[in-house]
């Protein structure tokens, strides 16, 4: 059974940073995609970053391109999202989730993952 433990969120200001990680346990981590999704009050859970297998291909959502940054480690079975000027409308629960298809590329489709965490609140104070 593959688990997702997300950290880092909490309260910012805007213009401000946050880094978050999402440690993962059982399976084999170096051969899953990774993704990060958002989730805003009375909205759809939205793609925000993916990562691939290898660490050698990102996706990045429109609205957080030239912010966020997304990069793993597989010797720590961890990945991570950095966050830059960040905006009050970045304002949300963040997921992180994993394809564990057969070394699958960064799809921004959440039906493509399998796994999920159980989310961290960021939030972005104006």
């Amino acid at each position: 059974q593959v688990q997702l433990v997300e950290s880092g969120g909490g309260l910012v200001q805007a213009g401000g940073s946050l880094r978050l990680s999402c440690a993962v346990s059982g399976g084999t981590f170096s051969r899953y995609t990774m993704g990060w999704f958002r989730q805003a009050p009375v909205k759809e859970r939205e793609f925000v970053a993916a990562i691939s297998w290898s660490g050698g291909r990102t996706n990045l959502g429109d609205s957080v391109k030239g912010r966020f940054t997304i990069s793993r480690d597989n010797a720590k079975n961890t990945v991570y999202l950095q966050m830059n000027s960040l905006k009050s409308e970045d304002t949300a629960v963040y997921y992180c989730a994993a394809d564990t298809g057969w070394l699958p590329p960064p799809s921004e489709s959440l039906s493509a993952y399998d796994y999920w965490g159980q989310g961290t609140q960021v939030t972005v104070s104006s």
